[in-house]
């Protein structure tokens, strides 16, 4: 059976581009649409890997967020107080990650 993106990984690295990360989260998110810091949460609570306290991964996946077109941000609306703005996944990048496809691409030579 296939793995689903979502089973409970060994604290192995996941097979997964941190933009793939982003975007489970993005998809998973109830009105597709997380803060930073939910996708931190999101990533540390589903991957072990990134549990392990080294904030490496989180400076990559800020990195990702900002040079990826197929993420945008959103500001928060009126009513609803907090810190930091909404990211969502444009809809252009939705086929990139159709049928549950997150795994990383072979670079082309």
């Amino acid at each position: 059976p296939a793995m689903s993106p979502l089973s409970p990984l060994s604290p192995a690295r996941p097979p997964y581009s941190y933009s793939a990360l982003i975007a489970m989260a993005l998809h998973s998110a109830p009105g597709r649409r997380r803060t930073l810091s939910q996708i931190y949460q999101f990533v540390a609570e589903n991957f072990p890997f990134y549990r392990r306290g080294r904030a490496g991964w989180q400076n990559s996946i800020r990195h990702n967020l900002s040079l990826n077109d197929c993420f945008r941000k959103v500001p928060r609306d009126q009513d609803d107080p907090g810190k930091g703005n909404y990211w969502t996944l444009d809809p252009n990048c939705e086929k990139m990650f159709d049928n549950g496809n997150f795994r990383r691409r072979r670079r082309r030579r």
